[in-house]
């Protein structure tokens, strides 16, 4: 093995950990929805509006830092973004204004923005196979998992007035990132990648791709809004319980990232996409409607089969867009999943004027349309070695 290459394998472990603490602070967002409720009784639209402060500007923002990457390297995007994402979730229990904490929120989801496009190119280069993005895409699912317990441990004794301490492992991780970064020189090796890869990019297939991660980003962002509520009111249990309902959907959905990465060693990425997307629209009815505790069990399908698809979306992406790797990164990895939380209000609204239930069960018709786009899909010529 070469030193360049032992270097660019040695990127992977530590965007993989990157890739979780960036993702905390998104996972954090719903965590903290109980606590908000509980000290300022926002009604069900008010609490989703922070989930469209983390998505909004992440949206507007995701094709831009995709566009910039893809003309010149930009790695210290990876611990800028990071060190953003954790200081917005840590001033955001800070004000008593709405507005003030929807602004915290919407700079954190900016961080995020930025640290996608970047990190999965060098993820790209650092893991040459399925099985590598899975483990960078389980990164972020972890974080999200992890998300629940640690605003519990922190939030939980010291009420909102502990966010601040949510930015410590975010700060950390940022300031190792930029250390390894600057001494691996990665710049070089993502400008060297590019110039290497070529191809016709599919702008259709993309399309298509693009309007199925949508469905999926709209489902699991829902679910992720309003799920901890939605447990909480059905079991008429504490906090503890809804934040375990959310560690279960973000756990069993790592779970399912990793199956992802490994049944494309088994079978084209597109047909284990399909099976996936089939399974889970039967899931999402019965998370909405299955009494008592039998819906952790739902829970584990959903997420299961929500996510098998989450990284095989990443490298299909790219494939699609050979020419263009930190568009399509930005695309599937970031704006795509950021839409989803557009959808997040209107689905309060609705809850508010229904119930949480009849809510949660209009997600089964974007389970379906992810299950339609997932149909319409071919497997790219060239694609990524398992």
């Amino acid at each position: 093995m070469t030193e360049r290459a032992g270097t660019r394998r040695g990127l992977l472990p530590l965007l993989v950990a990157g890739h979780g603490v960036d993702d905390l602070y998104q996972g954090s967002v719903a965590a903290l929805v109980p606590y908000f409720v509980a000290r300022y009784h926002w009604s069900y639209a008010a609490v989703s509006g922070l989930t469209l402060a983390a998505t909004l500007l992440s949206s507007a923002a995701q094709p831009a830092f995709g566009v910039a990457t893809d003309r010149a390297a930009k790695p210290w995007l990876v611990p800028a973004g990071m060190a953003l994402a954790g200081i917005g979730i840590g001033v955001a229990g800070l004000p008593a204004s709405y507005l003030a904490i929807w602004l915290a929120v919407a700079a954190s989801g900016l961080g995020v923005a930025a640290y996608h496009p970047e990190s999965a190119r060098l993820a790209r280069i650092a893991s040459a196979g399925h099985v590598g993005m899975s483990w960078f895409s389980v990164g972020g699912n972890v974080g999200f998992a992890l998300a629940p317990l640690l605003v519990a441990a922190v939030v939980g004794p010291l009420g909102l007035a502990g966010t601040p301490l949510l930015a410590v492992p975010a700060l950390a991780c940022a300031l190792a990132t930029a250390l390894v970064l600057r001494r691996y020189g990665t710049a070089r090796d993502a400008g060297a990648t590019r110039a290497r890869r070529g191809g016709t990019d599919d702008w259709r297939q993309f399309g298509v791709l693009t309007a199925g991660i949508v469905a999926r980003s709209v489902t699991t962002f829902s679910l992720g809004t309003f799920l901890a509520l939605a447990v909480q009111a059905r079991l008429h249990a504490a906090h503890a319980v809804g934040e375990a309902a959310l560690f279960t959907l973000y756990a069993a959905g790592a779970v399912g990232t990793v199956l992802g990465g490994r049944l494309a060693r088994r079978m084209p990425r597109v047909r284990a996409m399909r099976i996936a997307s089939a399974v889970a629209v039967p899931a999402v009815v019965a998370v909405a409607y299955l009494p008592g505790w039998a819906v952790f069990g739902a829970i584990v399908v959903a997420a299961v089969a929500l996510y098998v698809p989450f990284s095989l979306s990443v490298t299909l992406g790219q494939d699609y867009l050979p020419n263009r790797i930190g568009t399509a990164s930005g695309v599937t990895l970031g704006l795509s999943m950021s839409l989803g939380g557009l959808a997040a209000p209107l689905l309060g609204l609705l809850a508010d004027h229904t119930s949480l239930p009849t809510a949660l069960s209009v997600l089964t018709v974007f389970a379906l349309i992810m299950a339609g786009a997932s149909v319409l899909l071919r497997e790219p010529a060239g694609t990524l070695q398992a």
